[in-house]
């Protein structure tokens, strides 16, 4: 991806949150000078790897697969054990149709919460021991406390304001519904390692290579 363009795409995502009136911290429209220029008071936002994640999973089409991501909150693995933050919190902008594909997580469970905008569409499947696709069990989560169930491969729409509980080692993709606008999405989750915690059902690269054709 064009560093040109991701950072349009944090621009869109800042304007999408200002008009939910959703404000973000300072730090998040700060300038490539405004981060050379910052001490060691910013080193948690720099240690717990606060803040923009852009992603084409590879793909090189980002608006139908792709995800854009803003970490406000975040521990370090292991350290809460110290008593450091064992809890993590993103925001996310997802557009119409754009796919994040089948994932689950090895060690965090996450609440994942419609903040405004369309509707937002999870797919959903247990996973087997193979790490592979169950495709016989039916799926039970829990909607803002009421356990829905469905079956394998069935489809969750969680209109503005509600959320769902999403445990370890349960596959999940999703996106917007097409014709509904975008969603703002939050997740509140235990402390978040994109580093070793992901596991898609189809191997991808999480982070995309970035042509610096931009500050």
């Amino acid at each position: 991806m064009k560093r040109s363009r991701v950072d349009d795409i944090i621009d869109e995502f800042r304007a999408f949150a200002e008009s939910l009136q959703f404000p973000l911290p300072p730090w998040a429209a700060w300038a490539p000078a405004d981060w050379a220029g910052a001490g060691p008071d910013a080193d948690e936002v720099r240690t717990s790897r606060l803040g923009w994640d852009v992603t084409d999973f590879g793909s090189g089409d980002f608006l139908a697969v792709g995800l854009t991501a803003l970490t406000l909150r975040n521990g370090t693995p292991g350290a809460a054990a110290g008593g450091g933050k064992n809890y993590c919190e993103k925001l996310m902008m997802v557009r119409e149709g754009q796919l994040t594909p089948c994932h689950f997580h090895f060690d965090k469970m996450e609440d994942i919460i419609n903040r405004g905008g369309g509707q937002f569409v999870l797919r959903l499947h247990n996973s087997t021991d193979a790490e592979t696709l169950d495709e016989a069990g039916r799926v039970s989560v829990q909607i803002d406390g009421i356990t829905r169930t469905v079956p394998p491969g069935g489809e969750v729409v969680l209109a503005p304001g509600e959320s769902i509980a999403l445990p370890p080692r349960l596959y999940h993709a999703f996106w917007a519904a097409p014709g509904a606008g975008p969603v703002l999405v939050g997740e509140v989750s235990r402390v978040n390692d994109d580093q070793r915690d992901n596991r898609f059902l189809d191997p991808l690269p999480r982070f995309p290579a970035i042509d610096e054709d931009a500050p």
